[in-house]
């Protein structure tokens, strides 16, 4: 049987020890903040882009690999795992990012020469993360490709994901919201809850007002999701990894966890959400 590979970028929010764990080969974005540029999850950490991102008037962005680095990727994966290997290449919503594009590109690029199925997850951060994780373990334990490329469909389609916004300050400097909106907002002390569509893109699933009350919220749409199903969880989080442990409390208390684990927020998300977001992503296995 053929060798499959699972190949992402950097928006997926995988920790090193994790893509060495599974073999995935991760293609990073860059990061332009404060007049300089660094490579996503190479030459800047979450923890460090965060205390820029507080500490700076102009909002970063991220720019896409451009399709030589994926074609680079892709050639030595066959280099060193013989021509055969199938690689499957997952990324970041093509509505936030040209990133799926670029890949696709680097694919068309070298034609018939090896088999690739580049896949537009539709979601961002470690929801793309935890569909990349399990499509890896799928492919380490025999699975066809076949067969994975229906795990990742599954998961796409049936994923839940909510994203718990802190302060309205970076949605306003990001453009996604008006300043009077971030003003009367912050008085009303408005946590809007995140999701994503069908179609990638991010849109506000709810307003709440106080944390405590859009955590609950939270919480009630992940039990209309899950009806006591075994479900897979991971936290998402900023600078607030103690928050994140004891929501990870409450969601012990509340659901049949058969997985739970923590990721923090990369630059991509994270210059719109703030250092203080937290996310639940669920799917039932």
């Amino acid at each position: 049987m053929a060798t499959i590979k699972i190949v992402t970028d950097s928006t997926a929010d995988i920790s090193k020890e994790i893509a060495e764990r599974w073999g995935i080969h991760v293609v990073p974005l860059k990061v332009h903040v404060d007049t300089k540029t660094y490579l996503d999850g190479i030459e800047i950490t979450p923890s460090t882009f965060f205390e820029k991102l507080e500490n700076t008037n102009q909002f970063p962005s991220t720019s896409q690999p451009p399709p030589i680095q994926f074609e680079t990727m892709y050639r030595e994966i066959l280099e060193s795992e013989g021509a055969d290997t199938q690689i499957i290449s997952i990324h970041l919503s093509s509505a936030l990012s040209g990133t799926y594009q670029s890949a696709n590109l680097a694919k068309n690029m070298m034609g018939d020469e090896v088999d690739i199925d580049v896949i537009d997850s539709k979601k961002a951060s470690y929801m793309l993360g935890m569909i990349v994780v399990e499509a890896a373990k799928a492919a380490e334990q025999g699975n066809t490709k076949e067969e994975c490329l229906a795990l990742i469909e599954k998961m796409i389609r049936e994923q839940k994901e909510f994203f718990l916004v802190d302060t309205l300050t970076y949605l306003q400097k990001g453009g996604r919201i008006g300043r009077a909106q971030a003003v009367v907002g912050t008085l009303l002390n408005v946590k809007p809850i995140l999701a994503l569509n069908e179609s990638g893109e991010v849109y506000p699933f709810e307003k709440v007002r106080g944390k405590r009350k859009a955590l609950a919220t939270i919480i009630d749409e992940c039990k209309s999701y899950a009806h006591d199903e075994k479900v897979i969880v991971s936290i998402l989080y900023g600078l607030n990894r103690a928050e994140a442990e004891q929501l990870k409390e409450t969601l012990m208390s509340e659901f049949n966890i058969q997985e739970v684990t923590f990721a923090q927020i990369g630059p991509v998300i994270g210059a719109h959400v703030g250092p203080q977001a937290l996310a639940v992503v669920m799917y039932k296995p």
